[in-house]
């Protein structure tokens, strides 16, 4: 039976930005090292595969070389084709069951809004060194959430140019690092880029999960609970972030770019 996929690009409203992710509906779960195989096939930073089970919707997430715990973009690439396909009402909310819990995602006129864990990071100062040399520039500070690093730069202007080296940051002990400063611009609040070469994505050009972190970390700083980020990537992508207790309300749009039926 044929398998139908879909190309979303995530946190932007325009094709060719934000990021991509690949959604694969399947009738019936399939093993991992299939869904592996697909997600390298596919050679983006993430495929999300859903299936019904036991009344709920299950969704895993795997880049070109690794399972992960939580991913934003195809979490709300996901949401966004089961309203656009007509699977899910369009007031009807999505509801996720993952590997980080129950996560769920609502329509808020033109923009999604996904429900997911604050990941606040801990001040890193012993990494403080090693993460100055894996990305090529002095850091102001250092954080980690048990996930990913957090490294504030000095200027967006930094975080614009930056040339990290690659094969530093992959032998990190973590899955990426989210290099950040305050914004230049009034338009946002803070900027961002975010690298994982140790699962498979060099740069992942807008990362929704990061913003658990980046969201907690800023919110805090500049004494906001609602901040509008972007992240600087080649693509670029806009990502609205709410602080709520321990959740953070990370807002998006999506656009499908192509669909299409697997044969295998």
């Amino acid at each position: 039976m044929p398998i139908p996929i879909y190309q979303v690009d995530a946190f932007t409203d325009e094709a060719f930005k934000g990021n991509p992710a690949a959604v694969c509906f399947l009738s019936k779960p399939r093993d991992a090292d299939w869904m592996q195989n697909l997600a390298a096939e596919m050679n983006l930073s993430e495929t999300a595969f859903l299936h019904e089970d036991d009344g709920g919707t299950r969704l895993r997430w795997f880049t070109p070389s690794a399972e992960v715990d939580l991913c934003g973009h195809a979490t709300l690439a996901s949401a966004h084709v089961l309203w656009e396909s007509g699977r899910l009402g369009a007031q009807d909310a999505a509801r996720f069951q993952t590997r980080s819990g129950e996560l769920t995602a609502q329509r808020k006129g033109q923009w999604i809004e996904l429900n997911f864990p604050a990941q606040p990071p801990e001040e890193e100062s012993d990494s403080k060194k090693e993460l100055e040399e894996a990305l090529g520039t002095r850091i102001v500070h250092a954080g980690f959430n048990g996930t990913d690093f957090l490294a504030e730069v000095e200027s967006a202007d930094v975080v614009r140019k930056l040339q990290p080296d690659l094969k530093r940051v992959a032998a990190l002990p973590a899955r990426g690092c989210a290099a950040t400063s305050r914004s230049d611009t009034g338009e946002f609040d803070f900027v961002s880029r975010f690298f994982a070469p140790g699962i498979g994505v060099n740069e992942d050009p807008v990362t929704g999960s990061a913003h658990c972190c980046l969201g907690p970390y800023w919110g805090g700083k500049l004494g906001k609970t609602e901040m509008t980020a972007y992240q600087a990537s080649r693509r670029g992508g806009v990502v609205k972030v709410r602080l709520e207790n321990d959740r953070v309300v990370l807002g998006g749009k999506a656009v499908v770019v192509f669909s299409g039926e697997l044969k295998i």
